[in-house]
């Protein structure tokens, strides 16, 4: 398969948690991401199943996985978690991966849901995915390198 050039991918980007995962799908061309699905996970090992459809079904050039870091920015338990998620999916699915700060996007997501529908629109897995389009729109407005580790 022929790489395609920076601005003309797509990409999956994933909120780890330890027991739902937020997955959203975007391109660069757009700078744009949407909501996908939340994976279920156990101590953040997600639902093998599930995620083999997703990537099937969205067939994405990369993956952006989410850093969960202190608010200065240090690393914290789940920050290795993510990191170790991220090295999975790279293995499994034979795919870039890269990183991004995802520092305060679940309050986002959760402020955004809440004004669109009150306590009612606040589901886990809605929180997640659209934690995720946060991370990925992130990612596309940085500097989008051709390395993975990032």
């Amino acid at each position: 398969m022929k790489k395609k050039p920076a601005g003309q991918r797509s990409a999956l980007a994933f909120d780890f948690g330890v027991k739902s995962i937020g997955v959203a799908f975007g391109n660069e061309l757009t700078g744009k991401a949407s909501p996908v699905t939340a994976i279920k996970a156990r101590d953040g090992i997600p639902d093998q199943a599930a995620m083999e459809r997703v990537f099937k079904e969205w067939a994405p050039d990369y993956v952006v996985v989410g850093l969960p870091l202190n608010m200065d920015g240090s690393f914290q338990e789940v920050t290795y978690k993510a990191r170790k998620f991220g090295n999975r999916l790279s293995e499994q699915f034979r795919i870039q991966v890269f990183f991004q700060d995802e520092r305060l996007t679940t309050k986002e997501a959760r402020a955004e849901l809440f004004d669109a529908g009150g306590f009612r629109a606040l589901g886990k897995g809605d929180v997640d995915a659209l934690s995720a389009v946060y991370i990925l729109e992130a990612f596309f407005q940085s500097a989008v390198p051709d390395e993975p580790g990032r």
